[in-house]
């Protein structure tokens, strides 16, 4: 999966980016790759200009954006260094999304399933007490895309994701469909270790509707329950890809 299906289910603008934000890109994706570690030195200006190909006021610009996201601090007399991950803005789009040029990484994975298992048992549960009934049909078109694209990863990892989306929506939660592009990061960069074999997606899709089956019945108990369920497993498979990798 790429980052730019984690933008199209965003639903980014499609301008074409500036220079400087293209750069800010390659410089974020390297960050959060590793290939610049907490605490490195980046280039100065002059050699990133020439790395880049664009002028040092495009490189200042970049920067910038990377301050602003926490990625990167600028020091008069010792340059620009790479912040700690704790001060990264982990939960921007730009940086949720550069994860998924990089290696897969386990820590991260697991601690955004873990945000997963806080917030989406209890969207489910408001989705069905509080969802319309557009809302509720939302969920099942993407049930139903989900079985219809179990053949092809990247489709049904998007049908997946549209999914999730469509009961955060329903949750009525403004807070809630704001966490959308952590759900959106995890699936797009889990989906890469578990369901290499577009068979396995089939193996998920019971849980699935069984989360809307409560959401339709307004059962909001058991909506939150197998949201659990539904997560527990993801999580399952999560773990031992990982392991195997």
């Amino acid at each position: 999966m790429s980052e730019l299906t984690f933008y199209d289910l965003k639903q980014a603008a499609g301008l074409a980016p500036s220079l400087s934000t293209q750069v800010a890109r390659e410089i974020g994706r390297r960050i959060v790759s590793g290939t610049y570690a907490p605490g490195d030195l980046v280039e100065d200006e002059g050699a990133l200009a020439t790395r880049y190909q664009v002028s040092r006021s495009v490189i200042r610009d970049a920067v910038k954006i990377l301050v602003g996201k926490g990625l990167l601090e600028v020091r008069r007399g010792i340059g620009t260094r790479v912040r700690s991950r704790t001060s990264w803005g982990l939960l921007d789009d730009d940086v949720l999304a550069w994860y998924q040029s990089a290696p897969p990484n386990a820590e991260f994975l697991r601690q955004l399933m873990d945000i997963r298992k806080v917030f989406e048992p209890k969207a489910a549960r408001w989705a069905a007490e509080r969802g319309t009934d557009a809302d509720i049909a939302d969920i099942e078109a993407a049930v139903g895309r989900m079985e219809d694209e179990k053949g092809s990863i990247e489709d049904f990892v998007i049908a997946d994701a549209l999914f999730h989306r469509s009961i955060l929506r329903a949750a009525q939660n403004e807070f809630l469909a704001a966490m959308e592009g952590v759900i959106f990061s995890a699936l797009l960069s889990s989906i890469r270790l578990t369901n290499r074999d577009p068979r396995e997606n089939a193996e998920s899709i019971p849980f699935h509707r069984e989360v809307y089956e409560a959401i339709a019945a307004h059962d909001g108990d058991r909506a939150e329950q197998v949201m659990e369920n539904l997560l527990e497993d993801a999580t399952r498979r999560l773990g031992g890809r990982l392991y195997e990798t």
